[in-house]
C-alpha cells in the first residue's frame, strides 16, 4: 500500500472573495494539514482546539494574531511558525496589501473547533 507523504501547498490554495477557505491537504487521526490564503482584509475569526494544539508555518504575506480572548494582537509574517497550544485562542487578521499564506497542522486530528467571541468594552463618551 502506497501512502502520499509529499504534497504541493500551492496546488491547494483557494483564494476565495468571502471568508477563507479551510483546504484540507491531507487527514489522519494524528493530525489535520490545511493550507490557507487569506486576502488583505479578510479574517479566520478566533477559535481554539479544546482538545489539541494548531502550528502555523507562515510562508507568505503578513497579518494580526489573535493571542487571547481580550483581542490582544501580535504581526506575524512570512517566515514566522505560530504556536497555538491546546486551549489557546487563536486567528489572524490580514491588515496588510498582499495574500497571507500559510500551512496549519492540527494535532491531534480530532482537537476539536470552539469559536471564541472577542470581549469588547464599551465605552461612553457624554
Amino acid at each position: 500500500m502506497s501512502i502520499t507523504r509529499i504534497f504541493n501547498s500551492s496546488q491547494f490554495l483557494q483564494p476565495a472573495d468571502g471568508e477563507p477557505i479551510r483546504s484540507v491537504i491531507t487527514e489522519s487521526q494524528d493530525a489535520v494539514v490545511v493550507a490557507w490564503y487569506v486576502k488583505p482584509g479578510q479574517e479566520i475569526s478566533p477559535h481554539l482546539h479544546p482538545n489539541g494544539q494548531d502550528t502555523w508555518t507562515i510562508l507568505e504575506g503578513s497579518g494580526k494574531y489573535y493571542l487571547d480572548k481580550a483581542g490582544t494582537m501580535k504581526a506575524i509574517a512570512a517566515g514566522d511558525v505560530v504556536v497555538a497550544p491546546v486551549g489557546c485562542v487563536h486567528g489572524v487578521f490580514n491588515d496588510g496589501d498582499k495574500p497571507l499564506v500559510f500551512i496549519s497542522v492540527v494535532s491531534p486530528g480530532d482537537a476539536g473547533y470552539q469559536p471564541i467571541l472577542i470581549e469588547t468594552t464599551v465605552t461612553l463618551h457624554l
